[in-house]
């Protein structure tokens, strides 16, 4: 299948779907960091998160495509996108297990650079100096973060960084197939891909959740099924080069909801870093806003 893309139409309004995704997402990390204190091991965790979400979309994906939902176009692609969707999921809360929730983000939005490699390397997408620059110097923020060589190597830093390429490749993907169905549909299809997948290794981990369990289990599958649904129609709406910079104002919400569940500060480098890629962020949306102007 050649990598062709249709063109983006309303860059501003991926713009807004991207924002709000960042601003919620971080309460599935939350509820992943509990459950794993909790000690319910995190391929369960990963399989419910998939789980839930492929039953919450599975009504919107037979209303748009009927019993076409569970026969993808591409097979192949969509396995793919699965696969790399839940590998970053299950390295990403493997790193909150070592690391506080903002400090394992900050490392993790190494996926923006890996995104704009791929998206002109791949997609062919024209990238423009300052998106370049933009990233470069979130990049350099998370080095600032991880400040290898200056802080011995915590193992959630590995996990951060392997989930980010994994995510950042899982982008470029949704990018390529976006506008091949309803995103509802898309959603679906990779969640059930990677239910039924994960579903073949719990009879050797399995432990049965409380009830309580369960219910945060849901909320998993619930959230990030609305974040990504709404993440895969920015992408039909703007190029992935243009949102790659966007995804670090998930950060914000991050740090609250560290300190408010787990009373964890990130420390002067960390925040440090952070504004950084706070800025590169806030940089690339206002020169975006004053071209379409």
């Amino acid at each position: 299948m050649p990598l062709t893309f249709s063109p983006p139409a309303r860059p501003l309004f991926g713009v807004g779907l991207i924002l709000v995704a960042m601003a919620i997402l971080p309460f599935i990390d939350v509820l992943a960091k509990f459950l794993g204190q909790q000690g319910l091991p995190i391929l369960i965790v990963v399989w419910a998160r998939a789980l839930f979400g492929a039953a919450m979309t599975l009504p919107f994906a037979l209303r748009a495509q009927g019993a076409r939902a569970f026969r993808p176009d591409w097979p192949l692609h969509h396995v793919a996108r699965a696969a790399l969707l839940f590998s970053a999921t299950w390295l990403f809360f493997q790193a909150l297990k070592h690391l506080p929730i903002a400090d394992a983000l900050a490392i993790f939005f190494v996926n923006p650079l890996v995104i704009v490699l791929l998206s002109a390397l791949l997609l062919r997408e024209t990238v423009g100096p300052d998106r370049w620059v933009a990233v470069a110097v979130g990049f350099v923020g998370t080095m600032i973060i991880i400040r290898p060589g200056m802080v011995d190597l915590n193992p959630g830093t590995l996990y951060a960084l392997g989930a980010g390429v994994a995510l950042g490749s899982y982008f470029v993907m949704t990018r390529h197939i976006a506008g091949e169905a309803d995103a509802m549909v898309l959603t679906f299809q990779t969640s059930a891909i990677g239910a039924a997948v994960m579903t073949l290794a719990l009879p050797w981990i399995w432990i049965t959740p409380s009830g309580t369990q369960w219910l945060m289990l849901a909320a998993i599958g619930v959230i990030a099924t609305v974040g990504h649904v709404f993440i895969t129609r920015a992408y039909e709406q703007a190029e992935a080069s243009l949102l790659a910079p966007l995804a670090f104002s998930e950060i914000i919400m991050a740090t609250v909801v560290g300190w408010w569940f787990f009373n964890d500060l990130p420390d002067r480098w960390t925040l440090l870093g952070v504004a950084v890629l706070i800025a590169s962020a806030i940089y690339i949306s206002l020169r975006e806003h004053r071209t379409a102007h």
